[in-house]
């Protein structure tokens, strides 16, 4: 089993910057990939950026230029930096993880709690 546990979140206005954390633990070593996903009220789900092991990184377009993914395979941790923020991006962000590339774009195995991101206009 895998835990994931965020942090980071908060409230911000827009245009501003938040950095959002994620800390992987427990069977760990099954971990390929690492990610991001959000959820607005009344939305469905979306990835936002996923990160493999490898290096291989995907963005969501409406995040794509603002947003940076990273990842330090030593401690698995994955880091979202988010800048040039808006009131759109308003959501429950959620780390993912999975041992497969494949599934972290479709549906992860893992996932932590949830933080709060919140962008005033």
């Amino acid at each position: 089993q895998v835990q994931l546990v965020e942090s980071g979140g908060g409230l911000v206005q827009a245009g501003g910057s938040l950095r959002l954390s994620c800390a992987a633990s427990g069977s760990i070593f099954s971990i390929d990939a690492m990610g991001w996903y959000r959820q607005a009220p009344g939305e469905q789900r979306e990835l936002v950026a996923v990160i493999s092991a490898g290096g291989i990184i995907h963005y969501a377009d409406s995040v794509k230029g603002r947003f940076t993914i990273s990842r330090d395979n030593a401690k698995i941790t994955v880091n979202l930096d988010m800048n040039s923020l808006k009131p759109e991006d308003t959501a429950v962000y959620y780390c993912a993880a999975d041992r497969l590339w494949t599934k972290i774009t479709r549906n992860p195995d893992y996932w932590g709690q949830g933080t709060q991101v919140t962008v005033s206009s």
